[in-house]
């Protein structure tokens, strides 16, 4: 298998749509317009994206807290706090409750900004309860890899509209 076609393969594994560099014009490829979604870049961030669900899915919170930044100006908005910092977002972590962590995604888009830039989104459902969520992850890499450095986490009883509708 040659590596774009690993590469896409992946992506689609994960649910990401890749667009194609032909889309978009040397012009906006400059340091204040860097390449969007390059396709190595993205491999990588949805890597650690999936490395994230399944700790997530496992409740590793050694894992969890690893993957986020270790800095106090790392921010998570979740579901009933607002911690900021690792040291807050950690304590979080260990003393939440996992009843009903477990959720299938329906949608994720990861895009990628030069080499150390991107931002990964999905919708899910619950599996237990079946309320619909949304989490909004801004990663960056770090002299050690790539990290989550902010995160916004939204539960809902239903389903909200999506323009344009998710494919499928």
């Amino acid at each position: 298998m040659k590596r774009r076609e690993f590469l896409l393969s992946t992506a689609a594994a994960a649910g990401t749509t890749l667009l194609p560099l032909e889309v978009f014009s040397q012009s906006d490829r400059s340091p204040m317009n860097p390449e969007i979604n390059r396709p190595e870049i993205v491999a990588e961030v949805t890597q650690m994206f999936q490395r994230y669900e399944k700790a997530l899915m496992e409740n590793d919170v050694a894992v969890l807290n690893e993957i986020f930044w270790n800095s106090p100006h790392t921010i998570r908005y979740g579901l009933a706090e607002q911690a900021y910092g690792h040291a807050a977002i950690a304590g979080v972590r260990a003393a939440r409750n996992p009843i009903d962590i477990a959720r299938t995604l329906t949608r994720v888009v990861i895009t990628t900004f030069g080499n150390d830039f991107a931002t990964a989104t999905c919708e899910y459902r619950r599996n237990s309860s079946g309320r619909f969520g949304r989490q909004m992850q801004t990663w960056a890499r770090m002299n050690d890899g790539w990290h989550v450095v902010a995160a916004h986490v939204t539960l809902f009883d239903n389903v909200l509209p999506a323009f344009p509708p998710s494919p499928g």
